[in-house]
């Protein structure tokens, strides 16, 4: 990874020496983190961070800092005084309502560190400006999970795109989707192969929506699909969201953002789902859900969709590894996210198709005492010290 230093130096009367003794310890960092610092060529669009190479350079800064873009990351490396200019600067950027943090500590903490903090800065780069999809209202019984617009473009520049429902009908009707290796797979699965056909005019049809209002995420007021089409969003949510697509159900915008964030934050595929029942002695929770990424289970079969009996689900079976579990207010005052561990996948009647125990050895006080919504999100991997870096540097 790549990442542009904007490099302040000392202004001690040894300055080579200093410039040796910084650029050492970039290297060492950079080694660590396994990034390759931009000290004098930058590339547009890649991170930043700014090096404070001594004391004395904080009029300097002042000079540069229209030209720096929040969040503003202060490296100090410790000598030199490096570290009480940098904390003049941060003092500076918060009197002037900037936005920074520094960066400081032993060189295996500060890779660490500046690792979560990349992840964080470019996920809020590359949230910016993107479009959600929302496709008919939220369901009826989500209740607590309005998301102000406005709000939300001011907070973090995503932008809601309402679509109306009959839209998305319409081009139902079409009958048309285009084919993909996502298609051809799953037409090799036994399922009853008309019903796997509409299934997949369904995701045409999302398909459809999402390039002509260029979105990046959408989510669809599914359970509206049962009566007229006699089928629902799952397989062609699952399909999308291989495709890098956010792909949410029941309208539930507030889980859409959540799952772009934790999605843009670790690259990986977002399982969007239900806590079902929770064990607090064992610290176990069980969460389902009708669709997920076609690109996260290690297998899967195809089913019908758990409440109706209707359309075309996915049964997954999902690789049992630490996981990610998150979930955030849609106009960002709050977030909940911990680690966890797949302990195992279950394949119970009376739940939705993919179904998993997952451990949170931090318990489940949260779920029971101030849980944001009911849908929850999964990544695999452990992702949350960048979530938090994310939510600090927002």
């Amino acid at each position: 990874m790549n990442v542009n230093v904007k490099y302040f130096l000392s202004m001690n009367s040894d300055r080579e020496k200093r410039n040796q003794e910084n650029f050492a310890f970039l290297d060492e960092i950079g080694k660590l983190a396994d990034v390759n610092f931009n000290v004098e060529n930058h590339v547009e669009g890649l991170p930043e961070i700014v090096f404070i190479g001594g004391g004395g350079v904080e009029g300097n800064f002042k000079i540069a800092l229209p030209s720096l873009k929040d969040p503003i990351i202060i490296l100090t490396s410790g000598e030199n005084n490096s570290l009480a200019a940098s904390m003049e600067i941060l003092s500076y950027l918060k009197k002037e309502g900037r936005k920074g943090t520094i960066l400081h500590g032993s060189k295996t903490d500060v890779a660490a560190r500046l690792k979560n903090i990349i992840m964080a800065q470019n996920a809020i780069n590359s949230i910016k400006g993107m479009k959600l999809g929302q496709v008919g209202k939220p369901s009826d019984w989500l209740i607590a999970s309005d998301v102000d617009a406005q709000t939300l473009l001011a907070k973090t520049g995503m932008e809601i795109v309402n679509i109306d429902i009959e839209e998305l009908f319409k081009e139902i009707k079409k009958e048309s989707y285009p084919e993909n290796q996502f298609t051809e797979d799953l037409k090799k699965h036994k399922f009853d192969s008309n019903e796997l056909e509409k299934a997949l005019y369904i995701y045409g049809a999302l398909y459809r929506l999402k390039e002509k209002y260029n979105l990046k995420a959408m989510t669809v007021r599914c359970f509206d699909l049962l009566e007229p089409f006699k089928n629902t969003g799952c397989l062609g949510l699952a399909i999308l969201n291989a495709q890098g697509i956010y792909g949410g159900c029941e309208g539930d915008m507030q889980s859409l953002i959540s799952m772009a964030i934790i999605g843009e934050i670790s690259k990986q595929p977002v399982f969007m789902c239900n806590p079902s029942r929770i064990n607090s002695e064992n610290k176990d929770i069980v969460l389902a859900h009708c669709t997920l990424p076609l690109t996260m289970p290690c297998k899967y079969h195809l089913m019908t969709h758990y409440e109706s009996g209707l359309g075309v689900a996915v049964a997954g079976q999902i690789p049992e590894k630490d996981v990610t579990i998150f979930k955030c207010a849609g106009d960002m005052s709050r977030y909940f996210v911990q680690k966890g561990t797949i302990k195992r996948n279950l394949s119970e009647e009376a739940l939705c198709r993919t179904q998993i125990e997952l451990h949170l050895e931090k318990g489940m006080e949260y779920f029971v005492n101030e849980p944001i919504g009911n849908h929850h999100l999964i990544v695999i991997g452990d992702y949350v010290d960048a979530v938090k870096e994310f939510f600090t540097l927002l």
